[in-house]
């Protein structure tokens, strides 16, 4: 008979179990199994939430571009341009008009200019500014003794603005009252140009303007897409505005002078297209820093968040958003398109 053992329990069977040590060895195995599964989950819903940022700065990004194109390239909507009798667009940028119809106040001068974009200072957001009629007559020149057997009075409603034009001479006013038998009366009268043609815009010459405020891109007081830390823009030019070949390289900044407020009425008509580039950020901020500058703005192939590949005689504009200390931790989109101005475009042929 063997001896007596303490783990023998009654009748001599040996009682099973585990020690100490296999208590301690079992929980260290699940304690690492443990953290293992939690930095799989965390890496996982790292990628997730980056994957996912990224789809939605992709469809931001979709939204903000489909949304702009459609109005920029429809700028100028409602002008005569399709006129080579008194060209809208030989006149000077702004003619005057009696916008509150106090003629006690003085007259503005309100801008024809289809598309201008406003530089932001220090590399910042640029403006872009949309301006369009709203007439179902879509800019069909009439000429004057306003009667109804010279002209169809139709084009005319009772409140619609009215962009008179002769030679280089342009004003602005309005339809007062329902076009009658006995012609259309404007007011106020405008007696400079008297003679030439004219043409109805609709109740209201729009200006809509483009811009980022609080990384949102809007169009006006209106939110289109979210997630826009930048935007900038450049006018596509040609030789002359009876030519629309725009050169490759052929992007001029709103900050040279002569593209500025006061550029020339030949340089406006030379404006055939408008290149925009948008800049996306994905929402996820990444532990460590994930995006680098642009390396060049004048490399055909530069790296980097860039606006687009410039040239020595034609730099690609600037990207700063060094104002967030952090703006390395986010992965961006940028989206550089091209977007033709159609009424531009198609009025070539009469400048």
């Amino acid at each position: 008979m063997r001896p007596f053992d303490e783990r023998d329990g009654p009748c001599g069977r040996r009682v099973g179990g585990f020690g100490l040590v296999e208590i301690m060895v079992g929980l260290a195995i699940g304690m690492i199994a443990t953290l293992v599964i939690v930095q799989v989950a965390a890496m996982f819903e790292g990628q997730k939430r980056s994957t996912t940022g990224t789809a939605d700065a992709q469809t931001a990004g979709s939204i903000a571009i489909y949304a702009m194109q459609r109005q920029i390239q429809m700028a100028g909507y409602g002008l005569p341009v399709f006129s080579a009798q008194n060209q809208v667009l030989n006149c000077p940028d702004k003619p005057l008009m009696d916008a509150d119809n106090d003629p006690a106040t003085p007259d503005i001068g309100v801008s024809i200019t289809p598309v201008e974009i406003i530089n932001g200072a220090n590399n910042g957001n640029d403006q872009i500014i949309v301006r369009m009629g709203d007439t179902t007559s879509g800019g069909v020149p009439l000429r004057f003794p306003s009667l109804p057997n010279q002209n169809n009075v139709l084009s005319c409603r009772d409140g619609d603005v009215v962009l008179i034009t002769n030679g280089t001479k342009c004003a602005m006013t309005r339809v007062n009252g329902v076009p009658t038998a006995a012609g259309i009366v404007f007011d106020p009268v405008i007696t400079d140009p008297a003679e030439g043609s004219f043409a109805c815009l609709g109740p209201n010459w729009l200006a809509r303007t483009y811009q980022v405020v609080g990384n949102n891109l809007q169009e006006g007081a209106t939110q289109i897409a979210g997630g826009v830390v930048n935007m900038q823009a450049r006018y596509g030019i040609t030789l002359a505005g009876n030519v629309n070949q725009i050169a490759p390289d052929a992007y001029v900044d709103a900050l040279d002078p002569e593209w500025g407020p006061a550029m020339s009425a030949a340089n406006r008509n030379r404006i055939k297209a408008i290149r925009v580039a948008l800049v996306i950020r994905n929402s996820a901020m990444e532990k460590e820093d994930v995006t680098s500058a642009c390396s060049s703005l004048t490399a055909a192939a530069p790296t980097g968040l860039c606006a687009w590949a410039g040239t020595a005689d034609n730099p690609a504009p600037a990207i700063d958003l060094s104002a967030d200390p952090d703006w390395r931790r986010y992965r961006y989109r940028v989206f550089d398109t091209l977007i033709p101005i159609r009424n531009m475009i198609w009025s070539a042929d009469k400048l």
